[in-house]
């Protein structure tokens, strides 16, 4: 019996736009208001407003929740400051990825975990399965919240119509308390499209009145309402991980060229440290397969789950594929053969249909914005 999508606050709002809806994780989203060229690249060029309310907050609050955090995460929990976030991950014991996220500390003792909408709840879980022995308390609240993004060059001049607050101040990975357009928020200067932006968690009730005055304030600046479907074309130009796609539980923080995000420097244990030292081991000495871009030489398109191949052998698979507005070509991420992965490799293609399309390997991302 299958249950009936979740809808977000704005969902009447959306259908009042014209938006093309689809099942997302469980929710109703908007894939599209129109065309998703245009929306890829006003968010390019000028910006975009997105609906995420999608994803999963996940509060944790006590003297201990800073410990506990970095016992029950790849990352150093306790070295974020006041207003800073960290895009960190949670694990397996084995050190398999269960999802990858964003860690805002809200206080002295409170942080936000903002999980993928996907896998909110087996976070929500594994975190609740992981406090004991800590004096941190774990709280579902992903009901007290809407999430509206702004993304793009003109981000910063629409907000600076709608807030006084200090945005000039606000730092990459940072986020303040503010109001926006009369409406309480906090104010984060993070984004999946590889430009500057602002994410906005408010009050359910309060998401129309925000995407509205957003929408007022935006239209002088080319400012158009977008879907996910630009969204992932966006985030895939920039090298940004998908969960379930770059990121699964069959691979560590080092399968996916992250290990960086994981911290073996920070005091007491945390769950998965032994599995992900001998999964670094491997990484020095035995690589095993990389994460790279590829980019078509001719037209068609790779999708996820087609082989990459060369010498007639598969030495990869791709993870992620679609058209790329701003390279006007296809392009891909996957995982290939550490032998295939330096960028420039000649031979490499993509078996699209029984047919080994040529493709460029190059390093990501495929698109980094100028500061």
């Amino acid at each position: 019996m299958s249950t009936a999508p979740r809808l977000t606050a704005l969902d009447a709002l959306h259908r009042s736009l014209g938006a093309t809806m689809t099942d997302f994780a469980g929710w109703d989203m908007p894939l599209r208001y129109a065309s998703e060229r245009d929306e890829h690249n006003a968010v390019r060029t000028r910006a975009g407003l997105f609906d995420l309310s999608h994803m999963g907050e996940i509060t944790v609050t006590g003297p201990e929740a800073a410990a506990f955090l970095s016992y029950a995460l790849v990352g150093n929990i306790a070295t974020v400051g006041n207003g800073r976030a960290r895009y960190t991950m949670i694990v397996q014991e084995d050190g398999g990825i269960v999802d990858d996220l964003i860690v805002y500390r809200l206080g002295e003792t409170e942080y936000m975990v903002v999980a993928n909408a996907g896998n909110a709840q087996i976070v929500l879980d594994a975190l609740t399965g992981r406090v004991g022995g800590f004096d941190a308390e774990v709280r579902d609240d992903r009901d007290a919240y809407a999430l509206l993004a702004v993304q793009g060059p003109e981000s910063p001049a629409i907000m600076k119509a709608v807030t006084d607050a200090d945005l000039d101040g606000l730092k990459y990975y940072a986020g303040l308390p503010g109001t926006v357009a009369g409406v309480p928020a906090l104010i984060a200067r993070t984004g999946y499209t590889g430009e500057d932006g602002f994410e906005l968690f408010v009050a359910p009730e309060h998401a129309e009145q925000l995407w509205r005055a957003l929408t007022e304030a935006g239209a002088p600046h080319g400012l158009i309402p977008c879907g996910l479907s630009c969204r992932d074309t966006l985030r895939l130009e920039a090298g940004m991980p998908l969960y379930g796609h770059e990121l699964t539980t069959a691979l560590t923080p080092f399968d996916a060229g992250l290990g960086r995000v994981v911290k073996f420097e920070k005091e007491g244990d945390f769950v998965g440290r032994e599995a992900l030292k001998a999964a670094a081991e491997r990484a020095e000495t035995a690589p095993p397969r990389k994460l790279v871009g590829l980019i078509a030489e001719g037209r068609r398109v790779p999708r996820a789950g087609f082989p990459v191949v060369a010498d007639g052998k598969v030495i990869g698979e791709v993870t992620s594929g679609a058209p790329s507005p701003t390279l006007s070509k296809p392009i891909a991420m996957a995982y290939v053969d550490a032998a295939f992965a330096a960028p420039g490799t000649e031979g490499v293609g993509v078996d699209i249909r029984g047919t080994h399309e040529p493709y460029e390997v190059v390093a990501l991302p495929f698109y980094k914005r100028q500061k």
